[in-house]
């Protein structure tokens, strides 16, 4: 596979053993989860980070703190999604701006395609010479919907095992970018439970933290924000939290950004979870290094109800190095306020999204009058609009 200059292996984070590119999986070794690492001296700052080439668009033109060059990518233009003013916002929460990373602008209307690019990039590149397929991944939707656009886009066969009360947009959309999608009665970790009982043969993993390069691809969003903002850092990013995947992947955007001297310090980063499964947030509370799993989930937001998360302990590990923090909303707080933006700053929002509104509502008396705070929008309202319609229902509206 072809690897970029400063690539320099994937390390093992439970035993330190590094490997090569071709590796899939967890480490030979131990099976504990790989990440990508770099020689950051074979990064040219000015050239390839500042200064970037105008081609191609998106999160490749990071490339050269990326795996692969952008010549080997599965691409559909993913990321180079804008930072939208929230005036309004600002001025009600007492803060001197807030802006929105708009990631609904994404291919398939989620931040998650970032991550999948450069994880089906990787399946494509072991498939040059050997048999990869099936490519499979369990998903409570968004990351079903797009890892089959993207294995669709390389002609490779994915199975996508959602829980039945996945989104109807995300289901059906996964059966139009041609993934076998399987429908397992339950919840999150139901669906991912069944990959193992349900694939006879061996498959391809795009999991989140089972592939090193969901998060990896997520850290281009930090990247986008900051070159946005002329390498000037936020105070405070809001960032809602699930799986852990994109909490660890924005917080590496920034240690990066720092270790190349871009910017002078890292923002505070608040991960925001749904009070009915919050398992990153209460452990941090209570000075865990591991999660507890949260014994009944129970959000609307399904991207978020995640009770077990794969990365729980790494995302509490990227809080504790930058001194983050976590904080817990109702469902109430999270659809009321994504409808909030949805109606006064023309950005669809989604419950994803409403999650990191309500955090910067819950923390806005913490906040400085001269602080300004980035909201991550992580998916489109219009992925779950009957959700969203539902809370204005019950207002009577």
């Amino acid at each position: 596979m072809e690897t970029t200059k400063a690539f320099s292996g994937l390390e093992c984070t439970d035993c330190g053993a590094v490997h090569d590119a071709d590796t899939a999986g967890g480490c030979p070794n131990c099976n504990g989860p790989l990440d990508p690492t770099y020689d950051l001296s074979a990064v040219d700052v000015h050239a390839d980070v500042i200064e970037r080439p105008p081609d191609p668009v998106g999160m490749w033109a990071f490339d050269a703190v990326l795996p692969f060059p952008a010549g080997t990518r599965v691409s559909a233009a993913e990321g180079g999604t804008p930072l939208v003013d929230a005036d309004r916002l600002a001025e009600e929460l007492g803060v001197a701006s807030v802006e929105i990373k708009d990631e609904s602008r994404n291919p398939t209307g989620t931040v998650l395609d970032r991550g999948l690019s450069l994880a089906v990039t990787a399946a494509a590149g072991h498939a040059e010479g050997s048999d990869v397929e099936p490519l499979a991944l369990a998903a409570a939707g968004n990351a079903a919907q797009s890892a089959a656009a993207y294995a669709g886009r390389v002609d490779l066969r994915l199975y996508a095992f959602v829980p039945s009360r996945c989104a109807f947009s995300n289901k059906a959309m996964v059966n139009v970018h041609g993934g076998e999608m399987q429908v397992v009665g339950g919840r999150y970790e139901d669906a991912r439970a069944a990959i193992d009982d349900q694939l006879a043969a061996d498959y391809y993993s795009l999991q989140e933290f089972t592939t090193p390069y969901r998060h990896e691809g997520v850290k281009t969003v930090a990247l986008e924000l900051l070159a946005d903002r002329d390498w000037t850092a936020p105070d405070a990013v809001f960032v809602p939290t699930g799986t852990g995947e994109l909490l660890v992947g924005v917080v590496r955007g920034f240690e990066l950004a720092a270790d190349l001297d871009l910017i002078e310090r890292i923002p505070d980063v608040i991960a925001v979870q749904p009070s009915g499964c919050a398992p990153i947030a209460a452990a941090h509370e209570q000075g865990l290094g591991q999660p507890e799993p949260w014994d009944v989930p129970d959000t609307i937001v399904g991207e978020l109800e995640i009770p077990d998360p794969e990365g729980g302990a790494r995302a509490l590990g990227a809080l504790d190095r930058i001194g983050g923090r976590a904080v817990t909303v109702e469902d109430e707080e999270i659809l009321e306020s994504a409808v909030t933006i949805n109606q006064t700053t023309v950005v669809e929002m989604g419950p994803g999204g409403g999650a990191a509104a309500a955090g910067a509502w819950e923390l806005a008396s913490q906040l400085d009058s001269d602080a300004e705070v980035v909201l991550l929008n992580t998916e489109s309202g219009g992925k779950t609009p009957d959700v969203l319609r539902s809370h204005l229902m019950s207002k009577g509206i």
